[in-house]
């Protein structure tokens, strides 16, 4: 989402006094920071699920594979046998 598009909430959450502190004496953005630390841990939590979801799919892709060899192999031109 681009910056002008986005719609910020306020929230209230709990951060330790002595680091808030010193994230405050040091001029640290705060909010910019945890913003971005929760993208983070939601990005991560998203790919984690789809792995969890899709693992039986990935699975007998990977056996598939292992049975009939990659796709167009037989066309690469690269090859590092």
């Amino acid at each position: 989402m681009s910056q002008t598009a986005q719609v910020k909430q306020r929230t209230n959450v709990t951060i330790d006094s002595e680091i808030l502190s010193a994230a405050r004496d040091l001029r640290l953005n705060v909010s910019a920071i945890s913003e971005a630390a929760l993208s983070d841990a939601v990005r991560l939590a998203r790919a984690q699920s789809w792995q969890a979801e899709n693992e039986a799919a990935l699975a007998e892709r990977r056996r598939w594979i292992e049975r009939e060899g990659l796709p167009l192999a037989d066309l690469q031109i690269l090859v590092t046998d």
